[in-house]
């Protein structure tokens, strides 16, 4: 395991838990947590020392080690008191994991620095995602270090046992995005939909290649036309309410690898396109932390999945597909192909559930990337109200997003002059929204939908306490649950 898997209560003194080192806090203000007074006392004041001689500031991100009463002793800058969010907690808790790992010692203990906040969760989420790594193609044994035991001192047990959970879940996410495309597979994400339903009693659907064709999905049929890989149509139903309750639906790309078809990818970064799975595995990782917490919510999981290659069979530019709702698609680049897979998605959803609302997932577009960066996720849809909350959400777990409009006159530039719509819209220009506008037509006619762009979010950002260089993100996980009100 890639990452520790319990966070328990710590309920001895700080000199008698097990735990090889000890976290506490300061502020900007240079003041002290408590337990971080108790310990600076016992040390002899040596942390007290460093504030005075300027080398302790507080900052948030600041980090300074101290030996005493055998224990390795980490204060953390916290920044400003009265600035105190789940964020700030989140990075403290996950910087104190990844501290203990660089130092190997095998086990944390972190002060809990929770007060003034509603609840203790990103405490919890914050040790577990520290302490990710993936290291299942290491085989260097004295390079690897994994951390054997976190604990909190003060913190809320059933607040950190649920942070502790979610943290699972966005790790879980994190290792099916992290393998090659040979080990992850349209297969490979079956059996994990299988793993999880098998957890908690959900229902789960599988529709292989003839069963989808057969049953109208010209868009993901299209697509898997060019690989031996066997594609899957992947459905997950969790009903923890009333059935008659509409579900919340969550539809995620799974292209496990995507080398363009026809219209061929260079071949630099090309290795990258083992994330083009990644909204599949938001998708996944929410599902997995339902399956832990067991809400009373009805929520289902559509996952497309095949790879996109260059082969006899392949698809080509040119080339109409017929998607699940009837629509028909003009493909002028195979390149465009996730939106292609998510139509059938998208289309099966409206027509069998009745949802409350549609997400769906994807990394979509190379212009979010333009548009955004790493730092925010691209998001469009046609219910304000929906959109809102999205926003909501996004402000109370610190994952950014940002919306982009549906216009019109968007909209009009996807339609094609031999089918109903084609899969690119107007050269070099607003390639994401383009994207959108396409998936929006798959979309049943009333329903409340968002698309979430997660082409510059799922990988490739910034590392930090709670994000590991070189590593998939999980990204939008946290902001569904909390906006599933999980």
């Amino acid at each position: 395991m890639s990452h520790i898997s319990t966070v328990t209560i710590a309920v001895s003194s700080w000199q008698e838990i097990d735990a090889g080192l000890i976290a506490v806090g300061v502020y900007k203000d240079q003041s002290l947590t408590p337990l971080a007074q108790e310990i600076d006392k016992a040390i002899g004041g040596l942390i007290t020392q460093g504030i005075d001689m300027k080398d302790i500031k507080g900052k948030k991100g600041e980090s300074h080690f101290f030996y005493g009463a055998g224990k390795l002793i980490l204060v953390l800058g916290l920044g400003r008191k009265d600035k105190i969010d789940p964020s700030s907690i989140r990075i403290a808790a996950g910087a104190a994991a990844r501290a203990s790992i660089s130092r190997k010692v095998g086990s944390v203990a972190v002060e809990c620095f929770c007060s003034g906040l509603e609840s203790c969760q990103p405490m919890g989420e914050g040790l577990v995602l520290g302490s990710y790594q993936f290291l299942d193609y290491k085989t260097k044994d004295d390079e690897n270090f994994e951390l054997d035991s976190a604990s909190v001192i003060g913190c809320d047990s059933d607040e950190i046992s649920k942070g502790t959970e979610i943290g699972k879940a966005v790790c879980f996410s994190r290792d099916l995005s992290n393998h090659p495309g040979n080990v992850t597979t349209p297969t490979r994400l079956a059996d994990a939909a299988r793993e999880i339903s098998d957890q908690a009693g959900m229902e789960l659907t599988i529709f292989d290649r003839k069963e989808f064709t057969e049953m109208g999905m010209g868009g993901l049929a299209g697509v898997a036309q060019g690989t031996d890989e066997p594609p899957k149509f992947i459905i997950l139903e969790y009903y923890g309410a009333d059935k008659d309750e509409r579900p919340k639906v969550l539809v995620g790309k799974g292209l496990t690898f995507d080398a363009g078809g026809i219209s061929i990818k260079p071949a630099s970064k090309m290795d990258e396109m083992k994330y083009d799975m990644c909204g599949s595995a938001t998708v996944l990782g929410v599902f997995k932390a339902i399956a832990a917490l067991r809400p009373k919510i009805n929520v289902v999981g559509i996952v497309p999945s095949t790879e996109n290659l260059v082969g006899a069979k392949a698809y080509k530019p040119g080339d109409i597909l017929t998607a699940y709702n009837g629509k028909t698609i003009e493909v002028l680049n195979t390149d465009a192909e996730g939106r292609l897979i998510l139509a059938d998605g998208l289309s099966y959803a409206s027509k069998h559930y009745e949802p409350e609302f549609i997400l769906d997932f994807a990394t979509l577009t190379g212009a979010v990337l333009v548009a955004l960066g790493h730092i925010a996720t691209g998001i469009m849809g046609t219910d304000g109200d929906l959109i809102s909350r999205v926003k909501r959400s996004s402000e109370n777990v610190g994952e950014r997003v940002w919306e982009f409009p549906l216009w019109p006159e968007y909209c009009k530039q996807i339609r094609s002059d031999i089918a109903d719509v084609k899969n690119i819209g107007a050269p070099r220009q607003a390639g994401t929204i383009a994207g959108g506008a396409f998936l929006k037509e798959f979309v049943g006619e009333n329903i409340p939908w968002v698309h979430f762009d997660i082409a510059g979010t799922a990988w490739g950002v910034k590392p930090d306490p709670c994000n590991p260089k070189g590593s998939a993100t999980g990204v939008a996980i946290r902001l569904v649950l909390d906006l599933l009100g999980v």
